[in-house]
């Protein structure tokens, strides 16, 4: 297999070629790590060398995914014996004690983990930019950002280093970095894919765990393979009627779909006509369209994600060696306002996450989805988010992220399933992400729709300019 091969090809159709004979595992897995030293020298987007082979065993050969690489997100204890960072020089020594519940399915799916992927310190920005690892680069345009904080992962899947890579999402993880890198985000539901254990079952359910992914299917057929609360979660979604790579191939009948580009910030004009021309597209699929949003304040946004705010500071004090005079001027602050927070501060955070959810939840029973951009702006500059000031607050950081992304946080407070397509491009061949949020529990739903939207618009030939084999 020539890396050019490799880098045109999902998950699904090279777990096909693998189980049909036409080439081996092992072939797989060296032209993915020649296209990993390629890729990563062009974008910095490895959190440290690749794992050496062997390195990450007790992966199931039968698995659904037997032999695809993959990447894990060095967004804190997540994998057994793996060592972490958080994108931060402060933490030294953390190694995982146990596998994250996803971590167990991913090997259970048979993934072939190759290294971890870099992330803005504490995970905490939508930029992947850190101190300690540098800079992460677009390989659509090495002058932007790749977004955050899953930005590692989005770059590798969208240069063809990997076909898909794990991600989460507490604000907007997953799917800002779809759109800048032009990939597919699918940020599911609460209750839909195991949280814990680790910090994240700190965020009052406003984290999610998933992956990255270059197609539709993909993403489908791995929340097939990941999906399910482990007993005694705290928080579950219904199971769907069907396997999700089954109903991606199934219409879903009419829909009431809500398009909104309107937001508290500036939205770019570009921004703001691909999510339009998203809803027409729909309106020709025969879905009924009309201009609506939910009625959610900004201001309850901002004092809901202060959860977030707490489980990053209570993940900051986590580490047994963590050295405080080297952690960026933003994290310095999350910690200290953790540190000082009452229970009345973390009271008043979910009386403000009710506040917006509830009006979420009664939008759902007007509309089965609704359709959005996923950040105002095209894909950043580097240093246009510079988490090592200490000017900030955590509200006022807060703040700073939602000029940028004000679309994503309010479906991670609320816990709605929400998807980003790379349905437009800006005037200067910049990814153009469009927003799906559907009702709790409805991911086929979201999965179906994007489905048609990616065979109405499809993205497959647009090529970054970094690309692997190209």
């Amino acid at each position: 297999m020539e890396p050019y091969e490799y880098a045109d090809l999902d998950a699904v159709a090279l777990r096909g070629l693998i189980r049909g004979g036409e080439v081996t595992a092992a072939e797989v897995e060296d032209v993915a790590r020649r296209a990993l030293a390629r890729a990563d020298e062009a974008l910095n987007a490895l959190a440290g060398p690749p794992f050496a082979p062997g390195e990450m065993p007790h992966r199931a050969p039968d698995g659904p995914f037997a032999g695809v690489p993959f990447l894990i997100k060095d967004g804190g204890p997540f994998a057994r014996g793996v060592p972490f960072t958080v994108g931060s020089r402060a933490v030294r020594g953390a190694v995982a004690r146990e596998d994250h519940e996803l971590m167990a399915r991913f090997r259970a799916a048979g993934l072939a983990v190759l290294g971890r992927t870099a992330v803005p310190e504490m995970a905490f920005s939508f930029a992947t930019e850190s101190r300690r690892y540098g800079t992460t680069r677009n390989p659509w345009a090495p002058g932007r950002g790749a977004g955050g904080s899953s930005g590692g992962s989005a770059a590798l899947v969208a240069a063809g280093a990997v076909p898909m890579a794990h991600a989460n999402d507490g604000a907007g993880s997953i799917r800002v970095p779809a759109s800048c890198c032009g990939v597919v985000g699918l940020k599911p539901g609460r209750g839909r894919v195991p949280c814990g254990p680790a910090v994240g079952e700190a965020s009052f359910g406003q984290s999610a765990e998933f992956a990255v992914t270059r197609t539709v299917r993909d993403a489908a057929h791995l929340l097939d393979a990941v999906a399910a609360a482990p007993v005694g979660e705290k928080y579950e979604a219904p199971p769907p009627p069907r396997p999700y790579a089954e109903m991606i191939r199934t219409d879903p009948g009419r829909l009431r779909v809500a398009v909104s580009t309107a937001a508290a910030a500036p939205v770019d004009a570009q921004v703001a006509a691909v999510a339009v021309n998203a809803g027409k597209v729909l309106e020709w699929i025969g879905h009924e369209v009309a201009e609506d949003a939910p009625g959610v304040e900004p201001d309850d946004v901002v004092e809901a994600m202060m959860l977030s705010v707490f489980a990053a500071g209570a993940m900051l004090k986590a580490p047994e060696r963590l050295d405080r005079s080297l952690l960026e001027a933003v994290s310095r602050r999350l910690l200290a306002e953790t540190e000082a927070a009452t229970a009345l501060d973390v009271l008043a955070g979910v009386a403000a996450q009710h506040r917006a959810t509830r009006p979420v939840g009664l939008f759902f029973t007007r509309y089965d989805l609704l359709v959005t951009p996923t950040l105002a702006r095209p894909p950043a500059p580097h240093g246009a988010l510079a988490y090592d000031d200490p000017g900030h607050t955590a509200r006022s950081w807060l703040r700073r992220l939602f000029e940028y992304g004000p679309f994503t946080a309010p479906f991670n407070v609320s816990g709605n399933p929400a998807i980003s397509l790379p349905l437009g491009q800006s005037r200067e061949g910049l990814p153009i992400g469009v927003q799906l949020v559907a009702a709790h529990g409805r991911e086929d739903l979201l999965l179906q729709v994007a489905a048609q939207l990616e065979e109405a618009v499809p993205w497959k030939d647009r090529k970054p300019s970094v690309l692997t084999g190209a």
